[in-house]
């Protein structure tokens, strides 16, 4: 395939999340390329809907393009896409699918009532994002493992939601379960006027221990994948879950200001997941000297 094409995936990866584009940039090639294809038509979808002024696509065209993918064209993702499902051809058509639904319900449902509604939700736009990973990141897979999978996508969506309060407050979007905030005593005009108090620190806390669970499902399995892979995974994971460690430095204040995870902090979680892949470490030195 012309290289170019995977060039404007990388792009968009590297533009769009350094930490992934740094996490899954040491995968060899041709995973490396297909976690571009994969972030780049993932945000083209989200695009649509959160940006769709800018987007190429409405998301109604995307769903249509998808089904006709042999036929699609005038734009670089579909041949990017037709080189995917050739190269992993265990990968299927259906989560991209899922996730276009996902977040088509983002234009109707705004307010979030119920725990279980978010968990769907989540799954809906980022646990599917695990079951397209997964074909690309491991040579086999089976229940465990792809309930693992999408338990790290909805670990990390949970980090979204909890760091993008304000955003999505401006939006007119409430992701925070109103059974939860009652819960907690925590209103509707309390979130509306953007109150942060102990009985909002508390409601976070609890969705930020929802997210580590995730993470630590997600993680159970992380050795039974390729070590490359499996180094990708835990980085990126490390990476998304120091979020919730920003958002606390910021006494929570997630109304206005944006949780990030500066380059310090991020070399030494590098170092941390390294150290448990000596195997790794070992072959980039040799290859170094070499």
């Amino acid at each position: 395939m012309n290289e170019m094409i995977f060039e404007r995936c990388e792009e968009m990866i590297k533009k769009g999340s350094t930490s992934f584009y740094h996490a899954f940039y040491g995968l060899p090639s041709p995973r490396r390329e297909a976690v571009f294809v994969i972030y780049a038509f993932c945000r083209i979808i989200d695009d649509s809907v959160d940006e769709p002024e800018e987007a190429p696509y409405s998301i109604h065209e995307l769903r249509e393009q998808l089904h006709e993918l042999e036929k699609a064209e005038g734009h670089f993702i579909w041949p990017a896409l037709r080189w995917l499902f050739d190269t992993f051809p265990t990968l299927s058509k259906a989560p991209f699918f899922r996730q276009m639904d996902g977040q088509l319900s983002d234009l109707t449902l705004t307010q979030y009532s119920t725990v279980d509604e978010l968990e769907h939700y989540c799954y809906l736009v980022a646990g599917t994002v695990g079951e397209m990973l997964l074909p690309v990141l491991r040579d086999d897979s089976g229940i465990k493992v792809m309930e693992s999978g999408i338990a790290l996508g909805k670990a990390m969506q949970i980090v979204n939601i909890i760091r993008d309060v304000g955003e999505d407050q401006r939006r007119g979007r409430r992701y925070l379960p109103l059974e939860m905030m009652k819960a907690h005593g925590y209103t509707e005009e309390d979130y509306h006027n953007g109150i942060i108090d102990e009985r909002f620190v508390s409601l976070l806390t609890e969705l930020k221990r929802m997210s580590l669970r995730w993470f630590e499902i997600g993680l159970s399995d992380i050795g039974t994948y390729p070590q490359v892979s499996g180094f990708a995974i835990e980085l990126a994971s490390s990476y998304y879950a120091s979020i919730l460690q920003a958002v606390e430095s910021n006494e929570y204040d997630v109304f206005t200001k944006r949780a990030y995870v500066d380059d310090e902090t991020k070399m030494k979680i590098f170092l941390e997941v390294a150290s448990r892949y000596p195997a790794l470490l070992e072959e980039g030195s040799k290859a170094a000297v070499s």
